[in-house]
């Protein structure tokens, strides 16, 4: 059956078009500027493609750059942020789902008010926790390290994981619920049974945006991140500000694609979890 020709769609996808192109453009400047060599760079156009494809800006970026006054590239702390970001986005994703359930199904006298409470700890700044958990870290004996970065970001996150899960699980028909509990199922049973197998799309919103959130976080880690555990992004800042006389806009160019890569990848493999995740009921009320 033909498809019949439409100008109203036809300028909805020219828009479409053109605002993707725009969007576009900046990460395409990026690949062909760090595959280009710096004589290319300076004697080229911004727009052209590489002439003479060379990666090894790329393989400096990760292994020799120097990131202030080391030169070991952004290796080290791209495992660094790998060791602080995997934790905290399983343990903070886990206890919102927790707290989430609580909330929503087994509420308390005060749960509202709690709830509340939570709701107002997503809108605060980070640059007002960060006395108070400095304090706390080092009482605790974790401060510079990347234990105490999990455990920043752990409580930090507990407020959104918490909230999307309690949205999330309200949508949940409360006479399931009680129905198990009439067959004797308790808290963990009904969990375990009912609840988590129904929790595939609001894991992976919480999954995607603890993630994107902990990856790109650059205030905590240069103020909680000692030098043995900064993350990726305080490590791209100091290489991008580092200079011997020449700056390398390819060396920058792909220290910061290996920066953005692990954010980019979860949302082109899982995107389409997210958008289920938030459509099926994760920022309702």
């Amino acid at each position: 059956m033909a498809v019949k020709f439409s100008p109203g769609r036809a300028l909805v996808y020219l828009l479409l078009a053109l605002c993707a192109l725009y969007y576009l453009m900046p990460l395409y400047v990026m690949l062909a500027t760090s595959f280009k060599s710096l004589d290319e760079i300076r004697s080229g156009n911004l727009l052209d493609l590489p002439l003479a494809p060379t990666s090894a800006a790329w393989a400096k970026a990760w292994a020799s750059a120097c990131t202030g006054a080391d030169c070991q590239g952004l290796a080290p702390f791209f495992w660094n942020s790998i060791r602080m970001a995997v934790p905290a986005v399983l343990v903070s994703t886990l206890i919102g789902s927790v707290n989430g359930y609580v909330l929503a199904h087994w509420r308390f006298r005060g749960s509202e008010i709690l709830f509340t409470a939570l709701m107002v700890g997503c809108f605060i700044p980070f640059q007002v926790v960060i006395l108070p958990m400095a304090r706390l870290l080092g009482m605790a004996g974790m401060a510079n390290t990347t234990s105490g970065l999990v455990f920043v970001h752990i409580v930090y996150g507990l407020a959104f994981t918490t909230m999307f899960f309690r949205n999330y699980y309200v949508t949940v028909p409360e006479e399931l619920i009680k129905a198990a509990r009439i067959d004797g199922a308790g808290f963990f049973l009904i969990y375990r049974k009912i609840i988590f197998p129904l929790s595939l799309p609001i894991f992976m919103v919480c999954f995607i945006w603890q993630f994107t959130q902990i990856w790109n976080d650059f205030l905590f880690g240069v103020v909680f991140g000692g030098s043995d555990a900064q993350p990726v992004t305080v490590a791209l800042n100091n290489l991008v500000n580092t200079s011997t006389g020449v700056k390398e806009y390819n060396i920058d160019m792909a220290a910061a694609i290996i920066a953005a890569l692990p954010t980019l990848g979860l949302y082109l493999v899982a995107g389409k979890y997210f958008v289920r995740g938030l459509t099926a009921g994760a920022v309702k009320g």
